[in-house]
């Protein structure tokens, strides 16, 4: 069955570190924030170029 996960294997994931924990939760942050940031970029990008403005 995929998507199960075993016990020994959570077990496993929580022996890691506490600290390499916080660093893959801080860059999936940091990488979900940038995605935003690259996405809204570029609709403002577009929306200038047919003429839109903010002001």
């Amino acid at each position: 069955m995929a998507g199960k996960h075993s016990l020994q294997e959570i077990e496993e994931a929580e022996k890691k570190p506490l600290w390499q924990r916080l660093g893959w939760l801080a860059m999936i942050w940091g990488g979900s924030v940038l995605a935003l940031f690259l996405v809204a970029s570029l609709m403002r990008m577009f929306m200038n170029a047919a003429g839109l403005t903010t002001h």
